[in-house]
């Protein structure tokens, strides 16, 4: 399975990946890869499952290090990690942690650091906020020859996984080692983007680069992409694609367990408002951490009935808005009874995330004296350009805020199409 890194161009490089996905398995998988699976028995298959099927054997002969965090479970939740340390075909040698960690035991903004997993007794490696040849020596101090990246993503630009993903795919190759994706579903389908897209100058790790807000693909199509239009040197990549898995299909249809990819992403229904309402990360009002529902409750002190009032008379498709009051136990206003909004999702078909959370936005403003950006234009990083404050800011409504991106959206989703693979 070994293929020549210095000897395959950009466009062999993508066309290997694709052969790699659809040798992964069986005659009848591959298949149904093409395919997609239909009907009432169709059953999804994740990329660790498919590997798994196939006996390891793209991994045959490798020293492996696995990318992941707690949500890389089998079916029955084990863990991928503990699984492939257990079989002798598989020589695993070194695990990379995210934010959050390996085993998820830190808060949003911090990692596990190096340690020794008690469980296998394999060297973690801390990836958060490494990157180019810094995080390329720790792929070299591992001694690994093949990474692995096996983590759920949400779907958002600002979920930091996807760019732990490009970071480790540039820092693979420049340490010369080969690179596999093993796919999960997006969670709120593949159906489409939605949003903004970052323009460079607004770049960090909640955007590394020119992607939509909500993107809409799965994580080897997005692997596909970096390698494709972003990497300056595309790496020697592999995916393992699922079957049974298409792209109007939500989160429940998988029939996966959910483990929370980080503490405040405790459901999918957490996901499906998250790429809009997380928008309130970079105003001075709440966005529901320390609730148990984040991202869906939002508020501030000397917010009331009104907010929720004057978002209902939007008639947002998909959604419902009631009066909520809450006190978070930690993050803004800790401990302080706050008023605001719950955010209801209704139809998960005609729902549309950004918009909503941009409404939200307008008239948070304009039903709240007390309404503030954060001082640092975080909202700019979220949302990749100063279009959305200074609109929002200079009074215009979620029709003129959303009018404002359509083009670069267009772009991007033309993009977005060469590199989706499934129906």
């Amino acid at each position: 399975m070994n293929l020549s890194r210095r000897s395959l161009s950009r466009r062999g490089l993508l066309a290997a990946s694709t052969l790699t996905a659809l040798t992964a398995a069986s005659p009848a998988s591959a298949a149904s890869v093409e395919g997609g699976g239909s009907g009432g028995g169709r059953r999804l298959r994740t990329g660790f499952e498919r590997l798994a099927a196939d006996g390891y054997a793209p991994l045959d002969g490798e020293r492996v290090g696995v990318v992941t965090n707690p949500t890389g479970v089998t079916r029955d939740v084990r863990h991928i990690v503990d699984v492939m340390h257990a079989d002798e075909r598989v020589n695993l040698v070194a695990v990379f942690g995210p934010e959050h960690g390996f085993r998820g035991t830190a808060q949003a903004g911090g990692s596990e650091g190096r340690y020794d997993d008690p469980a296998t007794g394999l060297p973690v490696y801390d990836t958060y906020q490494k990157s180019g040849r810094a995080l390329a020596d720790i792929f070299t101090a591992a001694g690994v020859d093949t990474i692995v990246f096996d983590i759920q993503d949400v779907g958002a630009r600002f979920y930091t996984y996807i760019w732990t993903l490009f970071d480790c795919m540039e820092s693979a190759e420049l340490a010369g080692k080969r690179f596999m994706v093993l796919d999960r579903p997006n969670p709120v389908t593949g159906r489409g983007a939605y949003g903004p897209v970052l323009h460079k100058e607004f770049a960090t790790f909640v955007g590394r680069q020119p992607i939509a807000q909500a993107h809409g693909m799965t994580v080897t199509e997005l692997a596909l992409l970096f390698n494709g239009e972003f990497l300056e040197r595309p790496v020697e990549l592999e995916t393992v694609r699922m079957t049974g898995w298409k792209r109007s299909d939500f989160y429940d249809a998988s029939r996966l367990p959910w483990v929370p990819p980080s503490p405040n992403m405790p459901t999918p229904d957490t996901a499906l408002v998250y790429s809009g309402t997380c928008l309130f990360e970079g105003t001075n009002l709440s966005e529901g951490r320390g609730t148990t529902r984040p991202f869906e409750l939002l508020g501030a002190e000397g917010i009331d009935r009104k907010w929720a009032a004057a978002v209902n008379e939007l008639g947002l498709p998909g959604a419902h808005f009631r009066e909520a009051y809450f006190a978070p136990t930690f993050s803004k206003f800790q401990g302080k009874t706050i008023g605001g909004v719950q955010l209801h999702v209704h139809d998960r078909e005609s729902y549309d995330p950004v918009r909503t959370g941009i409404a939200l936005l307008v008239t948070a403003k304009k039903v709240w004296s007390g309404f503030a950006w954060r001082s640092d234009n975080w909202i700019d990083k979220l949302t990749g350009t100063t279009r959305v404050r200074t609109q929002i800011d200079a009074g215009a409504d979620t029709d003129a805020v959303v009018a404002a991106w359509q083009d670069d959206l267009a772009g991007f989703r033309a993009m977005r199409r060469r590199y989706l693979r499934y129906p």
